[in-house]
């Protein structure tokens, strides 16, 4: 779960359009992840400890990056990155 936090685009009434945000998520993320080995096919993970915190950091940078190719109001708030329905990590960024 990715929370983007700012004030309203006063054109389109949008901190961010969430479908190129959806898109963004998808492209440089889930597709890097999805039925990956995170030891071995996870370029942004290898000689990592492949834990869900480490992973919802490197999400963070990945995001924080892109996040300016859809958005000029939003800024990155939080990734939150499940291991199981109870048992889940939440990622501010560094302060």
């Amino acid at each position: 779960i990715v929370t983007v936090k700012g004030k309203p685009d006063p054109q389109t009434g949008f901190v961010v359009d969430l479908k190129k945000l959806s898109t963004m998520i998808r492209v440089q993320v889930v597709d890097k992840l999805d039925h990956k080995n995170l030891n071995v096919d996870v370029d942004f993970m290898r000689d990592k400890l492949a834990s869900c915190e480490n992973l919802a950091i490197e999400i963070w940078k990945i995001l924080e990056q892109h996040l300016p190719t859809v958005t000029s109001y939003g800024k990155l708030h939080c990734v939150k990155l499940y291991e199981t329905p109870r048992n889940y990590v939440e990622y501010f960024g560094e302060e």
